[in-house]
């Protein structure tokens, strides 16, 4: 998933990790932030929120790699309130 967010390959980190889903496997932190960085460089602000909540809801631990990576993509989506909630 890093790979394709580092390649420009947005589609496909985000078929990754529904692949993995569906496979049964839980994806941990890292793939989480992995797949929001990847929201941020395919601008898709939405998504990365929509992945920060699925971490929350499953109860993983939120780093300091998620919310740089999540107000990022907030920051690239012209979502500067967004970004500020997440700061506080």
């Amino acid at each position: 998933i890093s790979a394709c967010e580092k390649g420009g390959r947005t589609d496909t980190a985000f078929d990754l990790l529904a692949e993995m889903k569906a496979a049964g496997l839980q994806p941990d932190v890292i793939t989480y932030n992995a797949a929001i960085s990847a929201c941020e460089k395919g601008a898709r602000t939405d998504t990365a929120l929509d992945l920060l909540s699925e971490m929350k809801g499953r109860g993983l631990q939120l780093d300091v790699i998620t919310y740089s990576a999540t107000i990022s993509a907030c920051e690239k989506g012209a979502r500067t309130d967004t970004a500020l909630d997440l700061l506080s």
